[in-house]
């Protein structure tokens, strides 16, 4: 059993090591900045849609190894999907993705990511409709 502990905090600490999308997106079509207060962790996400899908994402930020894993897994898991399924995805689904059961003292930093593109898709919706 602490095998494979060792192995999913090992997985979490190669996302943060080397995260997946981290990067921006010149000319992106939806983005945004969030922050969580209590900790620090920081995260913008850079948003790239075409025909009502995530083409490409990318994010920056600093925080903690969740905050920063979190938003390279959630980046990964959001790829390629329509936008209304992206808007959809729950916490508790965020929360299956990662390699590791996140506290409830640490929830705020593994859902920062997941908060921050929904609501950069939440936004972009909002201007083309004005």
């Amino acid at each position: 059993m602490e095998l494979a502990e060792d192995m999913y905090k090992e997985e979490l600490l190669e996302h943060y090591k080397k995260p997946q999308n981290y990067g921006k997106i010149r000319n992106c079509d939806a983005k945004y900045h969030d922050f969580n207060p209590v900790c620090g962790d920081e995260i913008e996400v850079y948003i790239k849609i075409r025909n009502g899908s995530v083409k490409d994402i990318k994010f920056t930020g600093k925080g903690c190894a969740i905050s920063q894993a979190a938003a390279s897994i959630a980046t990964e898991s959001v790829k390629g999907k329509k936008v209304e399924e992206v808007k959809g995805i729950s916490n508790e689904s965020m929360l299956q993705l990662l390699p590791i059961k996140v506290s409830n003292l640490r929830v705020k930093c593994a859902l920062l990511a997941l908060k921050a593109i929904q609501k950069a898709i939440i936004k972009y919706e909002g201007t083309k409709l004005q």
